[in-house]
């Protein structure tokens, strides 16, 4: 599937359909549908204070960032884009600027539903474990995003952008470590601190792993194949 920015203000003026939000007994609705699509998907949803917004010029610079080679410049993605360079401009200042909107991005996702799991009851390693699942759905989900996470995207830009990859797994790994101290496996150590410590890093490395494998195979090997059972082995 070839996956691209569609320009839908286009389409609703040649065709005179007008937006949901703009339609007086679907306005509501619509709003609430798209409440549930992101608790449903895991995905953060707030609705803009201006809507509609003109957001296709960056949509369709950040997607093809998304997918492109780390070498590629402003001018080249302005040209596959079909965007004026200076349009990417007003929107990113520079090209590292649309990779630190990439990575808030998936900081935003992740932590949020990372913080979820950590609210919620019950033992320790099954958090640990759904915090690793999560991680690596949210890869499988969003191939391009996953180029960003392990650094494959950030080879020849700024190292700043390496940095702030490397800082998510370290806080990644802490959350680990944080559900490990509660469960009951490693509260019965002599040693939690240390215990819960390894656990979360071994956790982290094997998520590491499964996304950079993924990457590596030109994302056929899926991250969360066979998951449940390697979990099993790692717990």
């Amino acid at each position: 599937v070839d996956w691209h920015p569609l320009l839908l203000g286009v389409i609703f003026k040649s065709t005179g359909v007008q937006p949901l939000t703009q339609v007086p007994l679907k306005k509501d609705y619509v709003k609430r549908d798209w409440d549930r699509i992101s608790r449903l998907t895991g995905i953060p949803f707030k609705m803009p204070s201006v809507f509609p917004i003109a957001s296709h010029n960056p949509s369709r610079a950040v997607l093809f960032v998304a997918r492109s080679v780390a070498e590629t410049t402003t001018r080249e993605i302005a040209l596959a884009a079909s965007i004026a360079e200076g349009t990417i401009y007003r929107h990113f200042p520079s090209k590292a600027r649309m990779f630190e909107g990439l990575i808030d991005f998936i900081e935003q996702s992740v932590f949020t539903l990372i913080n979820q799991v950590v609210e919620r009851d019950g033992d320790g390693v099954g958090k640990a474990s759904r915090i690793v699942a999560l991680v690596l759905q949210f890869g499988e989900r969003n191939p391009g995003m996953t180029r960003v996470m392990v650094g494959d995207a950030l080879v020849h830009e700024h190292e700043r952008l390496q940095q702030r990859m490397n800082q998510f797994f370290d806080r990644i790994e802490l959350s680990l470590r944080q559900v490990l101290r509660e469960s009951q496996v490693v509260q019965q150590s002599q040693t939690p601190t240390v215990e819960s410590q390894v656990r979360a890093s071994v956790l982290t490395a094997f998520a590491v792993g499964r996304l950079q494998r993924f990457c590596r195979s030109g994302f056929k090997k899926q991250p969360s194949e066979a998951l449940e059972s390697a979990l099993a082995l790692l717990s």
